[in-house]
């Protein structure tokens, strides 16, 4: 226990002198001196002292995955520590902003951080391409960080697919998903259809048709190969692809109608008007006794 707190003191000390005023103010840039005592070291940072990146990426942070990162922290502290960038007398977070956020409410008063001595723009491509790598983010805020990486930074589609370790054709079809109106861009975010879904709507040219499939998807539940085979009918109503479609949708009702069979324990016809997307459902009775049987189900 005393070489624990003997250690605690020396490393408080030697922070003490790495980020004591006069260090704080004047180690600024990889060239000043003392900036060594900076690079590769981790080092305990107020939180006070500490300001999320204004052009951070990320936008949106889940409050339970929040606490729940927060009661984690509470338990075994902050085991990855966050990057900081060094500006004045206070730090700019590079990478680690939920950490941050979530060692605020756990009510930590500092956080163990790599202090890294760079320039915005190199900042900016940094956040940006970690940003990339994270399990987490969904394909619009991904398809977003590319378009950020190529106008901000000036990235071609070749550097980025370097940089990112991506081939060109997953960052092209990930960037065309911003073309997409902000409903179905909403729907992919909350996670309602997928990116793939994303893609099969996008392949139509005719915003109408887009939103006729986008629609036609919620409602029908359909996945990704229905999907893209329906958006082939969509450009080609009389190719085999879209009777296929149309057969697949028709199964669709299909399970609809036994689905409801069982539960009414009745005979259940769906039938469907015009293009397929309105109808109507037609439940046999055979005398009263069937018909109050049905509406007991119902009530």
């Amino acid at each position: 226990m005393h070489d624990m707190r003997d250690k605690k003191r020396a490393m408080g000390r030697g922070l003490g002198a790495i980020l004591s005023a006069e260090s704080k103010a004047t180690v600024n840039s990889a060239t000043d001196e003392g900036a060594e005592n900076f690079v590769g070291n981790i080092m305990e940072v107020s939180i006070d002292d500490i300001y999320p990146n204004p052009t951070q990426p990320r936008t949106y942070f889940d409050e339970k995955a929040l606490n729940e990162l927060a009661q984690s922290i509470k338990n075994l502290g902050v085991i990855q520590p966050i990057t900081l960038r060094k500006d004045g007398e206070k730090f700019e977070i590079i990478s680690g902003e939920r950490r941050f956020r979530a060692s605020k409410i756990a009510g930590l008063t500092s956080v163990p951080a790599y202090i890294r001595l760079v320039n915005d723009q190199e900042l900016l491509e940094m956040a940006l391409v970690e940003n990339i790598q994270r399990e987490d983010l969904d394909s619009i805020e991904i398809a977003l960080t590319y378009q950020r990486l190529m106008e901000e930074i000036g990235m071609t589609q070749e550097n980025l697919s370097q940089r990112v370790g991506k081939d060109r054709s997953t960052i092209t079809n990930s960037i065309r998903l911003l073309r997409l109106n902000p409903d179905i861009q909403n729907a992919i975010r909350s996670g309602e259809i997928s990116a793939g879904h994303g893609r099969a709507i996008i392949s139509l040219e005719n915003e109408e048709h887009q939103q006729a499939l986008f629609e036609l998807i919620i409602k029908e539940k359909l996945n990704v190969r229905q999907t893209e085979q329906a958006a082939i009918a969509f450009k080609n109503p009389k190719s085999p692809a879209a009777k296929k479609a149309k057969v697949e949708l028709s199964n669709n009702y299909k399970r609809a109608q036994k689905t409801i069979a069982d539960i009414l324990d009745v005979k259940v016809e769906i039938k469907t008007i015009g293009t397929g997307k309105k109808g109507k459902i037609v439940l046999d009775f055979k005398n009263e006794d069937e018909l109050e049987y049905i509406l007991s189900h119902i009530k």
